[in-house]
C-alpha cells in the first residue's frame, strides 16, 4: 500500500470569527489512517491547542503554504460525525448567522473537547463494559381509544418526511402515542434488518424522570439515554456517545439533544411543543423545534409536534395543511373527563392574604375528602417588593430596571434578573421609617399563610428557590405522587407533564398582570399555562370516593376573551381569533423577524450603535424599526437597546441578514451585539 500524502484539512474552531481554518496533515507513521471529515482534532491556534472538527478534506488551500501549521492530533478512537450531522448544524450556523463553530462545538459534551483524550478514552471504555443499564420492571401496555389508535396509525403508516400536529386535551394519552409510534417503528425497521433510534424532546429538565422511568418500563431491554444539562459531565458523555455510536435505540432529553449525533434516527418527537424553552436565549439562539423539524426533512423521516395548546406558528401551518392534524379529543383514562373550569370575580369578592373564600372553601373540601389541591402563582418569593408608606420608597436593584425581590425565610433581598442579594432593610434608606411593608404575594407568603388556615394540612412548595439542590425537583414531585402532600403550592414548575393521580383542585392565583404585557406574545403563553395547570386536575378515571375536578381563576377580569374562551377549554376558538389578530397587525406567523442587541455601559451609545447599523446597507423589501431601549433597559448594569426587522419573505429577510451581519462584523468598536432570528421576546 502507497503511503500516504499530506493533505489540507479544513476545521470549524470555536471562536466569533466567521470563517473556517485551513491545517496540514501530514503521517507521522504507515500506521496513520488517513483522517475523515466529521473527526475531531486537536490544533494550534494563537499561543494556544483547541479542539476543532474537520469538515473538508483538500488537495490544497488559499492560503500560502508558510501560513498553514500542522495538525496536533487526530481523535481517531472517536468515529466521524456523519454528513447529515453536519448539514444541521451547518443549516443552524446559516439561519441563526453564527459561525459553524459556535454550533458544532458547543454541543459537544466537554470530555470530547477536553485537550487530553483520557476523559474520552474513559468514556468509551465504559460504554463497552456497562451494556444495557439496570431497567425497571416492565409495564403492560394500556388499551388505546379510538383517537389514539388513529394518530398512532397515521404516524407509523409513512417512513418519510411528514409533520404531525399531535392535538390532544391535556390528560388524553399523548405520551401513549408516542411510545406505541416508537415501538412500531423500532420493530418495523428490526425485521427489515435494520436498527432505529428515537429522539422524544421535553421543555423541561424536571419532565425527564417521569418520562425516563415510562420509556424504560416500556422498552426494558434497549438502551434508553437522557440527554440534559443537569447531568454530570460524565454521564453527558456517555449518553452521548452511547447515542452516537446508535446503541441507546431512544433519547431523551431537552433542547439541546436536538443536536445529538444519532446515526439512525427514524422518528422526531417534540413534547410540549409550544413551550418557549425551547428557544435558546444565550449563544446560538436556536428552536428546538424548528430545528427537529429541518432534521427530520433532511433525513426524510417523521416528526411529532404534541401540544394540548400548540404554538400559534404550528397551528397555523396545520390550518393550511402544511403539517397534519391529528386530535384526540377525549381523555385516556376511562371515564376521566375534563375539569369543571369557574372564574371568581375578584372586583367583587375580597381576598384574604391573596386566597378568596370561594377558592379556601374548595381547599377545606379536598382536605376532608383526603384528596389533593394545587394552588397555581408564577411568582417566586415572598413578596415582589418591599415599600415604605412614608416617603413612597420602593426594593429597586441598584443595577437592573427591576425590583428586589423579598425572600423572607432568608431574610434577603434578591434580584432575579443579576442575582444581587442585599440584607432587608431595618429601616427606610431614604427617611428612616421603620414600618416596611411588603408589597404583593410570592409563593413564600402564601404557603406561609396556608400553614395558618390549615395547620392540619401538608403543604409542599415547588419553585426554582425551593428545588436548588440537584434532584431536588424530582424527589419533590415523587412525594405528591406517593399521596404525602395534601396542598402543593408552585410556579411553572407544577403546570405541565406531571400526573397527580389524587388532585381534583387546581388554584389559579392573580394570572391577570399577562394580559397587558407589551409582549403580543403574552396572551398566548397565558392562555397556555392556564389550560396546561388546569389539566393537572381529575386524569384519573372518576369514582365514587373522588369529587367533581375542579379549576378556580381568581380574575379582576372575567369578562376577558381569554378567559370566556379558557372555561369552555375552546382552545380552537382562542387560536382563530388570536390569528386574525395577528393577521391584521401584521406579526408572526404572518412576518418573518430578527433582532439586533446591544449592550454598552451608556444607553446612549448601544442607541448610537444600532442607528449605525440600521443606516449600514440598503435594506429594500426589509422594515427595519427605529432603535428602542428594551423594557429590561438595564441588567447587571449594562444598558440594552434592541433594532427590531421584518419582512414578509423568509427568504428576503435571511439574504439580507447575511450581507448584513458580514458588515457589522467589520464595524469597529467593543460594544457587545447578538442578533436573534425568530426572537420570541420582544
Amino acid at each position: 500500500m502507497p503511503p500516504l500524502s499530506p493533505c489540507i484539512l479544513r476545521l470549524a474552531l470555536d471562536t466569533p470569527l466567521a470563517i473556517e481554518f485551513d491545517y496540514r496533515w501530514q503521517p507521522q507513521s504507515g500506521d496513520d489512517p488517513m483522517p475523515r471529515v466529521g473527526q475531531l482534532a486537536q490544533v494550534p491556534f494563537g499561543r494556544r491547542e483547541v479542539i476543532g472538527l474537520i469538515v473538508a478534506i483538500q488537495a490544497g488551500s488559499d492560503y500560502a503554504p508558510d501560513k498553514i501549521r500542522d495538525i496536533t492530533a487526530i481523535r481517531y478512537q472517536l468515529p466521524p460525525l456523519s454528513a447529515h450531522w453536519i448539514a444541521l448544524s451547518r443549516f443552524a450556523a446559516d439561519y441563526y448567522q453564527r459561525p459553524l463553530g459556535e454550533v458544532v462545538l458547543p454541543c459537544l459534551p466537554k470530555n470530547l473537547r477536553a485537550l487530553k483524550s483520557t476523559a474520552l478514552d474513559s468514556a468509551l471504555k465504559k460504554i463497552d463494559a456497562l451494556g444495557i443499564p439496570p431497567q425497571a420492571a416492565t409495564t403492560a401496555a394500556p388499551d388505546l381509544n379510538t383517537d389514539q389508535q388513529a394518530a398512532v396509525d397515521a404516524i407509523t403508516a409513512v417512513s418519510d418526511y411528514r409533520v404531525s400536529l399531535l392535538f390532544g386535551v391535556t390528560g388524553s394519552g399523548k405520551t401513549e402515542v408516542y411510545l406505541r409510534s416508537a415501538e412500531k417503528i423500532l420493530e418495523r425497521e428490526r425485521q427489515q434488518g435494520g436498527h432505529a433510534q428515537i429522539l422524544i424532546l421535553v421543555p423541561e429538565i424536571n419532565l425527564t424522570p417521569q418520562l425516563e422511568n415510562s420509556v424504560r418500563a416500556r422498552f426494558p431491554g434497549l438502551h434508553v439515554a437522557s440527554l440534559h444539562s443537569q447531568l454530570s459531565e460524565g454521564e453527558r458523555t456517555r449518553s452521548w456517545i452511547s447515542a452516537h455510536l446508535g446503541q441507546a435505540s431512544i433519547v431523551l432529553g431537552t433542547r439541546l439533544a436536538v443536536l445529538a449525533s444519532m446515526p439512525h434516527l427514524k422518528l422526531i418527537v417534540i413534547d410540549e411543543e409550544h413551550d418557549p424553552s425551547y428557544k435558546q436565549q444565550e449563544g446560538l439562539r436556536y428552536s428546538a423545534r424548528d430545528l427537529a423539524i429541518w432534521r427530520a426533512r433532511d433525513l426524510d423521516i417523521p416528526v411529532v409536534l404534541g401540544s394540548a395548546t400548540p404554538s400559534m406558528e404550528s397551528w397555523h401551518h396545520a390550518d393550511s395543511g402544511r403539517y397534519r392534524k391529528l386530535v384526540l379529543a377525549q381523555r385516556a383514562a376511562a371515564q376521566a373527563v375534563l375539569p369543571k373550569i369557574a372564574l371568581i370575580d375578584m372586583e367583587r369578592i375580597k381576598a384574604s392574604d391573596g386566597l378568596a373564600p370561594p377558592l379556601i372553601a374548595a381547599i377545606r373540601e379536598r382536605l376532608a375528602r383526603g384528596e389533593q389541591s394545587l394552588l397555581f402563582l408564577n411568582r417566586r418569593g415572598y413578596a415582589p417588593v418591599v415599600n415604605c408608606d412614608a416617603c413612597g420608597w420602593i426594593s429597586n436593584c441598584q443595577r437592573c430596571t427591576a425590583f428586589m425581590v423579598l425572600h423572607k425565610p432568608e431574610r434577603r433581598l434578591r434580584c432575579h434578573h443579576c442575582s444581587l442579594e442585599l440584607r432587608i432593610p431595618s429601616s427606610c434608606p431614604t427617611c428612616g421609617n421603620v414600618d416596611l411593608q411588603p408589597l404583593g404575594r410570592g409563593t413564600q407568603r402564601i404557603e406561609e399563610y396556608l400553614h395558618v388556615l390549615f395547620p392540619e394540612a401538608r403543604v409542599l412548595r415547588i419553585d426554582a428557590d425551593s428545588t436548588r439542590k440537584k434532584g431536588s425537583a424530582q424527589a419533590a414531585f415523587e412525594t405528591v405522587h406517593r399521596g404525602e402532600v395534601d396542598i402543593l403550592l408552585g410556579t411553572q414548575m407544577v403546570a405541565k407533564g406531571h400526573d397527580f393521580q389524587r388532585l381534583t383542585l387546581v388554584g389559579v392565583i392573580n394570572p391577570d398582570t399577562a394580559l397587558f404585557s407589551h409582549d403580543y406574545r403574552a396572551g398566548e403563553r397565558l392562555f397556555a399555562q392556564l389550560m396546561q395547570v388546569a389539566g393537572r386536575a381529575g386524569r384519573a378515571a372518576s369514582s365514587a370516593e373522588m369529587s367533581q375536578s375542579e379549576v378556580l381563576v381568581q380574575t379582576r377580569y372575567a369578562q376577558h376573551p381569554l378567559y370566556r374562551a379558557l372555561l369552555t377549554h375552546d382552545f380552537p376558538g382562542f387560536a382563530s381569533a388570536t390569528l386574525e389578530e395577528r393577521r391584521s397587525a401584521g406579526l408572526p406567523p404572518f412576518v418573518f423577524q430578527a433582532l439586533l442587541r446591544a449592550e454598552s455601559k451608556t444607553l446612549a451609545k448601544a442607541l448610537e450603535f444600532l442607528q449605525q447599523a440600521r443606516d449600514l446597507l440598503p435594506h429594500q423589501g426589509i422594515v427595519m424599526n427605529d432603535p428602542v431601549p428594551m423594557t429590561m433597559t438595564r441588567v447587571a448594569g449594562v444598558e440594552r437597546a434592541q433594532l427590531l426587522l421584518e419582512s414578509t419573505s423568509r427568504s428576503a429577510l435571511q439574504s439580507f441578514l447575511k450581507s448584513w451581519m458580514q458588515a457589522l462584523r467589520k464595524q469597529p468598536g467593543r460594544l457587545r451585539w447578538t442578533l436573534e432570528v425568530d426572537p420570541i421576546d420582544i
